[in-house]
């Protein structure tokens, strides 16, 4: 249960703020800024953070569903599985969002991946280092 409450926790904030980032990376925003500039952006996210909560959490628990099965597979390390996650998180979300929009390109491809990825694999080591009980090793 703790998986779950860190992967919709952590997964909508972070990949709220990095789509944001990445919408106004692909518009030319970040060209010419100054400090206000910067407030706009800051203020602009904490405006839309409910709706980054209301269309992430669903993919947010969807990944974190995936980070519990395959948490059961005794044969995946946890660092495996950290990167497992970052490659599920970044090709759903690149293949979703990366072609969307009038310039379809690398750049795109790339920043709409770290939108996926970074929340994934966040959640992922989060979930590591505090949802899953520690393992007792047996001497044979």
């Amino acid at each position: 249960m703790k998986r779950y409450l860190i992967f919709g926790a952590i997964g909508p904030l972070v990949g709220g703020f990095l789509m944001l980032f990445a919408a106004t990376v692909a518009s030319g925003y970040w060209n010419d800024t100054n400090w206000s500039e910067i407030g706009k952006f800051l203020g602009a996210f904490v405006k839309t953070l409910q709706y980054s909560y209301l269309f992430g959490i669903v993919p947010a628990l969807m990944v974190g569903a995936i980070d519990d099965i395959l948490c059961h597979v005794k044969r995946i390390s946890p660092v495996v599985r950290v990167l497992i996650i970052g490659a599920i998180g970044f090709a759903t979300a690149s293949l979703l969002y990366g072609s969307r929009g009038p310039d379809t390109g690398v750049l795109q491809f790339v920043l709409y991946g770290i939108v996926g990825m970074v929340p994934a694999t966040l959640s992922s080591w989060l979930a590591h280092r505090y949802a899953d009980e520690p393992q007792t090793v047996h001497s044979t």
